[in-house]
């Protein structure tokens, strides 16, 4: 029996550049990621957007980063800006991600091209708008509930876990 691997490489709308109003429905921890600067705890942040694609769903968005409240760190950047506000010396002793959870904002979109393929980047994360009418996420199952809801596998996306690292 012969096994063929082919190209899978998806056609898929990208989400248009712009501001645009958005809700977190999920953080994920990745784990230690190997990247350009040597290993790194890396997450990613996933927003849905208020704008719909063709076939009427919100588009999803996401950003990757260091888990770091350094004050160099992209991530503690984005939240502050989010947040309007930066961090208290006690909150840099800790602040839990999941909190961010159902948080309305506004995300900058860039697209960038590469390999003949348009991904819409997330430039910047601002604070929602005063006076606007808040999103709620639809129709989202956030990642670690995923094998749950479906009754099999680990619980977190069917990777396994050699080691839980605290944040």
């Amino acid at each position: 029996m012969s096994i063929i691997a082919k190209d899978s490489k998806r056609e898929y709308e990208p989400a248009p550049e712009g501001l645009h109003q958005a809700v977190c429905v999920d953080v994920v921890d990745l784990g230690i990621v190997d990247g350009n600067f040597g290993p790194r705890h890396k997450v990613r942040i996933y927003w849905q957007l208020e704008v719909k694609d063709e076939t009427g769903k919100p588009f999803l968005v996401q950003k990757q980063y260091t888990l770091s409240l350094n004050e160099k760190a992209n991530l503690r950047k984005d939240l502050e800006t989010w947040r309007g506000a930066k961090f208290r010396p006690e909150e840099l002793q800790g602040f839990d991600l999941e909190k961010l959870i159902g948080v309305n904002c506004q995300v900058q979109l860039i697209h960038n091209i590469r390999d003949e393929s348009t991904y819409a980047n997330v430039q910047a994360v601002i604070g929602a708008p005063k006076g606007v009418a808040r999103l709620h996420p639809v129709d989202y199952v956030r990642r670690q509930d995923r094998d749950k809801q479906q009754g099999t596998g680990n619980g977190n996306g069917g990777e396994v876990e050699d080691e839980i690292v605290p944040f």
